[in-house]
């Protein structure tokens, strides 16, 4: 097994354990990423589609918890906003440096 189906197969198992914890994880980096997208914004440049991109990105991973969804495809979008969120972290600090 690769290490996607080991985690998926961990994340199923301890489903009620893993969605608390994603949610404030995911919180928290996407908090980050809007924290320096807002930093390394001015008012003749205001980064509007990267905050945006971060905002759905965010709140479309705790839809999918709410609306209760099956666990891959859970599982599937708490991946896809931690890669989303890291990639604008990177970014606005490499520009702001």
């Amino acid at each position: 097994m690769n290490f996607y189906q080991k985690s998926l197969n961990d994340f199923r198992e301890n489903f009620i354990l893993y969605i608390p914890l994603s949610i404030i994880l995911q919180s928290c980096i996407g908090s980050i990423a809007a924290m320096f997208i807002l930093m390394n914004s001015t008012v003749e440049s205001f980064n509007f589609i990267q905050l945006t991109l971060c905002v759905v990105f965010s709140m479309g991973y705790n839809a999918v918890i709410f609306a209760q969804l099956k666990s891959k495809l859970i599982f599937n979008a708490l991946i896809a906003t931690l890669l989303v969120n890291i990639a604008l972290i990177v970014i606005n600090v490499i520009q702001l440096s």
